[in-house]
């Protein structure tokens, strides 16, 4: 059984469908390389994804349940979207760190504020917020950064301050880790620092889905390659397929207009 299955997801902005019918399934340790020129709803679907934006038709399910059923009312309550979100950690581009919380403080805070709405909270306050702690340091050991725990954002580095936004990611331990293009804010050095991390995480099987530019690295760490464009899957398959032999004129056309930039060259 798929660990993620998304059938005929829709998104419609005024009279603008940036979403035509996106439908694809993800296994357990698998990692799906999402690519396509910019504008053609790559974002989009990952925020549909973690329930930052609404679809207008479709559905997610996780682990065979569902999450989402745009036929469904209670799909569309806030309390429910609120525990689906749960099910993906989502890193974003440009980082959307705290600047007034420390590196740890930032990796805890989601798991701080779910702590308070458990009805033992208070009895169990130090046990609960021990945990978090440690699972927070843990993290930022396993990120390079445990020497910075302390630092506020505007002390890190872009490539430290996004390796501290992938161990938020994953405070919670999501099904599934989402990445919008989680290098495109960063120089080529710090780029090569970012995509080391998430190189390590596919190593050890973690479930992802990456929207990026960086072809070589895509075509390296990929399980699959979906090519986005005007809203819908043009093409998808194995990266073999998909980056070095693509079946679609539209996928030829988009490579080659990328074969001059990847700029990842190795771990």
């Amino acid at each position: 059984m798929a660990i993620l299955d998304v059938k005929d997801i829709r998104k419609r902005f005024g009279n603008t469908e940036v979403l035509k019918g996106i439908s694809f399934s993800l296994e357990q340790g698998q990692v799906l390389s999402i690519i396509g020129s910019s504008g053609s709803g790559k974002t989009t679907l990952l925020r549909c994804l973690n329930f930052l934006e609404t679809p207008d038709g479709g559905s997610i399910a996780v682990n065979g349940q569902v999450l989402f059923d745009a036929a469904a009312a209670a799909s569309r309550r806030e309390a429910d979207i609120r525990r689906s979100r749960l099910h993906f950690g989502l890193v974003f581009q440009s980082f959307n760190l705290f600047p007034q919380y420390t590196a740890l403080e930032n990796v805890m805070l989601a798991g701080r504020l779910l702590a308070k709405e458990q009805p033992d909270y208070k009895a169990r306050k130090k046990e609960l917020l021990d945990q978090l702690d440690q699972r927070a340091r843990a993290l930022l050991d396993q990120m390079g950064l445990s020497s910075r725990m302390d630092s506020y954002p505007h002390q890190l580095s872009g490539g430290q301050q996004q390796r501290v936004a992938i161990a938020r990611a994953l405070a919670l331990s999501p099904d599934i880790l989402c990445f919008d293009e989680p290098t495109s804010a960063l120089d080529p050095e710090l780029t090569h620092e970012v995509l080391r991390v998430i190189r390590s995480l596919a190593d050890q099987r973690t479930t992802m889905i990456i929207v990026t530019h960086e072809m070589a690295f895509a075509r390296d760490v990929s399980s699959r390659v979906i090519f986005m464009d005007g809203g819908q899957v043009v093409e998808e398959g194995p990266p073999s397929q998909v980056l070095e032999d693509p079946v679609q004129e539209r996928t030829r056309r988009f490579l080659e207009s990328y074969h001059q930039s990847d700029r990842f060259t190795g771990p």
